[in-house]
């Protein structure tokens, strides 16, 4: 199917269709990694309704969205609210920084029926845990890709570096799935500069849910964004669901499909329920 753009160039692909009244918009980590690093995450959860990935304009290979002019970074990432707005009874999932551009944007409060954050974060408390964690599980094939990167910044490199952080990304037994997920992936470096240059560093949310169904997704074994980030009583209530995938890591459907699946399941009737508010 053709993709739907927002007047901003928020790319919009619809990958799933079941039954169901819901629409979930799919928000990747990265940044630059593209949406298409969730195409299995949708696949395996399958949730009622209508599945989108989604990618900001300027980002993962939504390189020239029509319409927009050469900044396409201005309105990062409050034009995530222009996917929101653009279908009935919206869902955001978002991966690792896409989570953090969502609780970035306050406006989403009051346009979602629910929300999904997995492997994410509230602030950028998670960076001093990875840098520990990189120090302390050297792998040398990850310094000579940095060295090529820093000599030769661009997509190629920076997928390089990215691939071959794999066994930090994923479980024991599963870099090699990972590095053949990540090869195929459309790499922007430019999306992940502007993002170190203007978000990663600074970032602390803007926003969080009063009432707004929501569902945190965390692997037992994610070494990049530690979630201990969750453990504070504010992020609790009634209407927060927080599921550990048991060897699940950053992307914890790769390990454990079935168990990231049944934690979806649990989203769908309280967002149906929200929508009639």
């Amino acid at each position: 199917m053709n993709p739907v753009w927002t007047h901003s160039g928020v790319r919009m692909n619809r990958r799933l269709e079941t039954d169901g009244e819901l629409n979930w918009l799919f928000l990747p980590g990265g940044p630059g990694l593209g949406s298409e690093s969730l195409a299995g995450l949708v696949d395996a959860v399958a949730p009622p309704g209508t599945s989108w990935l989604v990618d900001l304009p300027g980002d993962g290979s939504n390189v020239e969205p029509p319409g927009v002019g050469k900044d396409t970074f201005a309105g990062w990432p409050q034009v995530l609210l222009e996917a929101a707005e653009a279908v009935p009874n919206p869902v955001f999932v978002g991966h690792s920084t896409g989570g953090m551009y969502m609780l970035s944007t306050p406006a989403l409060e009051a346009v979602l029926v629910g929300l999904v954050l997995i492997s994410s974060a509230p602030d950028a408390r998670w960076q001093s845990a990875f840098a520990a964690m990189t120090t302390e599980n050297v792998i040398p094939e990850v310094a000579q890709a940095t060295a090529r990167y820093e000599a030769a910044p661009g997509n190629d490199t920076l997928g390089e570096l990215c691939i071959a952080a794999a066994p930090w990304n994923f479980a024991e037994g599963y870099a090699d799935d990972g590095a053949k997920l990540l090869s195929a992936m459309p790499f922007n470096d430019q999306s992940m500069r502007w993002s170190a240059e203007n978000f990663d560093n600074t970032y602390v949310s803007g926003w969080w849910p009063r009432q707004l169904p929501t569902l945190i997704i965390s692997g037992s074994l994610d070494r990049i964004v530690t979630q201990t980030v969750w453990d504070d009583p504010r992020f609790a209530g009634d209407h927060v669901v927080r599921r550990t995938i048991d060897g699940g890591a950053h992307f914890p459907w790769i390990e454990q499909p079935d168990a990231v699946r049944d934690a979806f399941a649990e989203l769908p009737h309280r967002s149906i329920a929200y929508s009639g508010r």
